[in-house]
């Protein structure tokens, strides 16, 4: 197998050779791939750092993910939904913050209620926060799992132009021991196709370190990424929660969690050296194994970030996994502490602007 340096130097790649960089376990040469990938990040992506300010609106959902801390199987959960008004608050304060984006993101249901509601949410958001720094108003991502072709074409009407459909691993043999029989991998990755189909930017990700899952797995993620030809990559270590089927794992978890988070962090590196000019998230996961985790994803190629904006009073309802940091901090708060975190590394935040990835600029420019 060629040498660290000499894999560096591809334009295209093997699965062996992403394995290759995948299994890198020496200091050395974790740093030489985490170095090339901060340097790919910022030839193809500039220095600047995206905010897509999070709004959890609704924990319900209607799906028994085995993973899942909100799972409809698991009944310790206080469920909530937030009105329209609220949601549209808490998005319009990213726009009076100069944030040019929000993510709505909720538990995944398909009654007309809930379709209705988003639809709402999406039109008021974009109305509402027109300005002359932002013309076009916020961008606005998705996040509510799988829907039929009518329902995304009808929000993507309503003004959303991104959303983000997390695969959490292209293996079928591993999806199948995330998840209930009657949710199958190849309905999540026709969602995805639909997505692009109806004129959405689309964006992926997996779990890193969940039982079973290998380094080929992980390179197989990565081809899965570039063959579908993505916008953006969430990705995050897994963390097991303790109302799930996979809480059996925990203190065999426990025990690789070093492990794992180094693995997201390489992750984030090979996916950035492999796909280049997408936008990578440096996930609130990093940050529940590590206090530094969000800038150390940063370092490592990402360079987009969610603060959260989820009212207080609910957030703590909104955990799919243990451990999840900035529970009680206000919005003004994480903002505060998540512009102190981009200072450390020596990157500025992208204000009054959508920052899409250039990868989807090049294939249809936006409109701001």
């Amino acid at each position: 197998m060629p040498t660290i340096d000499t894999l560096l130097q591809q334009t295209s790649w093997t699965r062996d050779e992403i394995c290759a960089l995948l299994s890198v376990r020496d200091p050395a040469g974790i740093e030489t791939i985490r170095a090339a990938a901060d340097a790919m990040r910022q030839r193809e992506c500039g220095d600047e750092v995206f905010f897509r300010g999070l709004v959890e609106f609704s924990n319900v959902c209607s799906c028994d993910c085995h993973y899942c801390g909100i799972r409809a199987g698991n009944p310790s959960v206080e469920r909530y939904t937030l009105s329209a008004d609220e949601s549209v608050q808490a998005a319009l304060w990213c726009a009076d913050k100069g944030y040019g984006s929000v993510v709505l993101q909720s538990g995944e249901r398909r009654d007309a209620a809930f379709v209705e509601l988003v639809t709402e949410v999406v039109s008021r958001i974009k109305a509402g926060s027109v300005s002359a720094e932002l013309p076009h108003g916020l961008g606005i991502t998705l996040c509510v799992g799988e829907q039929p072709r009518e329902t995304y074409a009808r929000w993507r009407q309503a003004g959303a132009h991104r959303y983000l459909l997390r695969i959490e691993t292209s293996s079928p043999r591993l999806f199948a021991t995330l998840h209930p029989a009657h949710q199958t991998l190849a309905n999540r990755q026709q969602c995805l196709r639909t997505l692009q189909e109806v004129g959405f930017q689309v964006g992926t990700g997996v779990m890193i370190g969940f039982p079973g899952q290998t380094v080929a797995d992980l390179a197989d993620d990565v081809l899965f990424f570039r063959d579908m030809d993505v916008d953006m990559i969430g990705m995050g270590p897994f963390i097991v929660h303790p109302q799930t089927p996979l809480a059996v794992h925990t203190a065999t978890l426990a025990a690789q969690q070093q492990e794992i988070y180094q693995q997201a962090l390489l992750m984030i590196a090979v996916v950035r050296l492999v796909l280049r000019d997408v936008n990578i998230a440096a996930t609130t996961a990093l940050q529940a194994m590590k206090p530094t985790g969000r800038e150390e994803g940063l370092t490592y190629g990402a360079n987009v970030i969610m603060p959260q904006l989820t009212p207080t009073r609910v957030r703590t309802h909104y955990q799919l996994y243990t451990g999840k940091p900035c529970m009680d901090e206000s919005a003004e708060q994480c903002a505060a502490c998540l512009a102190g975190r981009i200072r450390s590394v020596g990157r500025t935040i992208g204000y009054q602007r959508w920052g899409d990835a250039p990868h989807a600029q090049s294939r249809a420019p936006a409109p701001h």
